[in-house]
């Protein structure tokens, strides 16, 4: 995970800081507005949209997504 990635992810614990303080946005499967990604995300002001189902055979690695966390729209630009 580089500085200014998108983090998508199953879910997150405590374990995922690290990566989590190099996202530009997070992005989860499971989780509602008092998960950990939540909490996180809007501590540190970073864009997250969770709950999103079947995030994880959607997305690839390497994918160019753009995310509109307001919305809770998220989109794959390009592969």
């Amino acid at each position: 995970m580089n500085k200014g990635d998108i983090l998508a992810s199953y879910a997150t614990n405590p374990n995922f800081v690290p990566i989590m303080n190099k996202a530009s946005a997070i992005l989860t499967e499971e989780g509602g507005l008092t998960c950990h990604a939540s909490i996180f995300a809007r501590e540190f002001s970073i864009p997250c949209v969770v709950g999103i189902q079947n995030l994880m055979s959607l997305v690839e690695d390497g994918d160019e997504l753009e995310v509109d966390a307001t919305k809770g729209i998220v989109r794959i630009v390009s592969r």
